[in-house]
């Protein structure tokens, strides 16, 4: 148990800090998650081939899905990419990690659940957080853009969780995440002349670092930990990965939050997290 607890800590440390790379990286955000996807889907086509998982799915109509989601993973990544080169680390991840709270409306719409009341307030709490994150609600402001495009990238991750839940149950999750980058990756192709006429050895081995190290091997050990972890732990874990980003935003970029982004900060993590908890909890005495 201790052994998976430190995979699922090390797998969200990488998950958090893979926002770096979008100041690491001097390419527009759609560029980087091309990169990104394709060293991916690379590698975890490498793991499936290693651990002889089965990859081809029985029809072509079994392709169809995927594609939808991996659509949906370029929106994600692409806006919270760009997010952060806009703003700050701290706005891209704070506004991403209000994806609970917005999860919390869809799955009703998608999943045909109950909509739980308190989902209102949490929305309030979050929105408030947000209001003390940005400067304020000029759209010409380059923090406040960076703060919708954290909050698009919020909506498109609790489609992509939603949808997730709904594929796990015939497919496992290396092989969705294996078509998710992969398809991602074909969404992402008209944007291949961008990256090509940029491209460097630097921004080459930042990509791959991004996609095998920050992405593929984080999503294997993070699978990993959940092996004898519970959601629950694992959900509580999850909601550290802006802390992650934002301390080592601090450190490496001295990007540190004034005391009116830290009463955001706390605002939207708290709600997230009691959200998060509060949904597993709920599914588990179901």
């Amino acid at each position: 148990m201790q052994r998976e607890l430190i995979y699922v800590h090390i797998a969200v440390l990488l998950f958090g800090l893979s926002g770096l790379f979008a100041n690491w990286i001097p390419l527009p955000a759609p560029a980087i998650v091309l990169g990104r996807v394709f060293f991916a889907a690379f590698f975890l086509y490498l793991i499936l081939l290693l651990l002889k998982k089965k990859i081809l799915l029985p029809s072509l109509k079994g392709y169809v899905p995927f594609l939808l989601l991996g659509a949906v993973l370029a929106v994600h990544w692409g806006s919270f990419f760009h997010a952060i080169q806009l703003s700050s680390v701290a706005v891209g991840l704070v506004t991403f990690a209000t994806f609970p709270v917005f999860a919390s409306f869809l799955e009703p719409i998608f999943l045909k659940e109950k909509f739980i009341g308190k989902s209102v307030v949490f929305a309030a709490i979050t929105f408030t957080g947000v209001l003390f994150i940005v400067p304020d609600f000029d759209l010409t402001n380059e923090y406040t853009q960076g703060a919708v495009w954290g909050l698009v990238s919020a909506v498109t991750f609790a489609v992509l969780s939603i949808l997730n839940r709904a594929f796990v149950k015939n497919h496992s999750s290396l092989v969705i995440g294996f078509y998710q980058n992969f398809f991602a990756f074909f969404c992402l192709v008209p944007f291949l002349p961008l990256l090509m006429q940029q491209i460097s050895l630097y921004n080459l081995s930042m990509l791959l670092l991004l996609g095998v190290l920050f992405t593929g091997i984080a999503h294997v050990v993070f699978i990993q930990g959940l092996t004898k972890l519970n959601v629950r732990t694992a959900s509580i874990i999850a909601s550290l990965e802006p802390v992650y980003g934002i301390a080592a935003a601090s450190v490496i970029f001295f990007e540190v939050p004034v005391l009116r982004e830290w009463i955001g900060i706390f605002l939207i993590l708290s709600t997230a997290m009691i959200v998060s908890i509060h949904k597993v909890t709920s599914e588990s005495t179901e």
